[in-house]
This record gives C-alpha cells, sequence and structure tokens, in this order.
C-alpha cells in the first residue's frame, strides 16, 4: 500500500529553499510565489493521485526547473528575437549572441545556463575533429591558419570540418531555439 506524504511538513521544510533558487531564476518576487505555489499544487495533486515519490528532494526540483521553463514558455520572452525561417543562421546567430552577452538579467542568465548545457550536449556529440576545430575556431577565437600550424592539417580540412560541425549544430539548436520561442 502506497503511503501519503505530509504535503504540509514538506511545505514546511522546502519552501524557502525553493523560493531562493526560482527567484534567482525569475525576476520578481510575485513570479517566485507563482512558481513556488504551481510547484506545491502539484505535489498535492501527486499525493491526491497516491503517486509515490522516492527522492523529495529530487523531485522538487525537478519539478520546480521544469515550473521555471513553462514559466518562460508562457511568458515569450523578448529577450531572444524571433526566428525568421528564411535565414538558416539567424537562429544560431541569436543563440550565439545571447551566450556572449554580456547583459545579466535573471532571465538572460537562466536562458544562457539552458543554452550552454544544450551547447554542450550537442558538442559532446560531434566527432572530436569537429569539436575540436568548433570549439578553437568560435570559441577560442583562433584562426583557421593558427588551427592548420598547431594541428598539421590543411586550412580546407579545418574549414570543412567547421562546417559539419555547424550545419550539426544549427539543427540541434533550432529545436532548442524552436522550444524556446514557440510554446
Amino acid at each position: 500500500m502506497t503511503q501519503k506524504l505530509n504535503v504540509p511538513e514538506i511545505i514546511k521544510d522546502y519552501a524557502s529553499q525553493l523560493k531562493g533558487y526560482i527567484r534567482k531564476r525569475v525576476n520578481s518576487i510575485e513570479d517566485a510565489e507563482d512558481v513556488l505555489q504551481d510547484v506545491f499544487y502539484q505535489l498535492a495533486e501527486t499525493d491526491l493521485l497516491m503517486k509515490p515519490i522516492d527522492q523529495i528532494t529530487a523531485w522538487l526540483y525537478t519539478v520546480t526547473r521544469n515550473r521555471i521553463i513553462d514559466f518562460y514558455r508562457k511568458k515569450k520572452t523578448t529577450s531572444i528575437p524571433e526566428y525568421n525561417n528564411d535565414d538558416d543562421e539567424t537562429g544560431l546567430d541569436e543563440l550565439s549572441s545571447l551566450l556572449f552577452d554580456n547583459g545579466s538579467t535573471p532571465e538572460t542568465e537562466y536562458l544562457r545556463s539552458m543554452i550552454w548545457i544544450e551547447l554542450e550536449k550537442a558538442l559532446s556529440e560531434l566527432p572530436l575533429n569537429q569539436r575540436e576545430v568548433f570549439e578553437m575556431n568560435e570559441i577560442q577565437g583562433i584562426s583557421f591558419k593558427e588551427i592548420s600550424e598547431m594541428t598539421g592539417e590543411s586550412v580546407n580540412t579545418l574549414i570543412s570540418r567547421k562546417r559539419y560541425a555547424v550545419l550539426y549544430l544549427r539543427e540541434r539548436l533550432h529545436v532548442l531555439y524552436d522550444e524556446l520561442l514557440n510554446f
């Protein structure tokens, strides 16, 4: 038989921690309270359905993260411009500008962290030689000529590897871009 959760006790124990976590990721106290209320509502719903939760802390933070994402989806932040399907590079360029923008609002920090996580995942999926060329050229700002001198590969080979990396990343991050804007 499933044991019911002690929802009031869980709320008492976790409310301030979760509110601080949310507050760092949204602009206003009111928005943080709304997100927190959604998290605890889901907890109460789960308790009513008698679904067991093995790791309450992990569950709460996962639900909280998902509610913050939902909050931004509903809000359709204006931090990222609309994607123009006529220009394949627009979305990647806009994500790139967000990654390296020095602006620091809670919204942009949260979006930036999400994009960096997804970029790292996508980069890890690339063949090593494509990943290295992309990172050296795009992230570290090393020219193809300098990379060629370091690696002994021809500039044309390096350009080709970067092109394959860019094509893959564009496709992979296009999904993320669509998720952020089209809800």
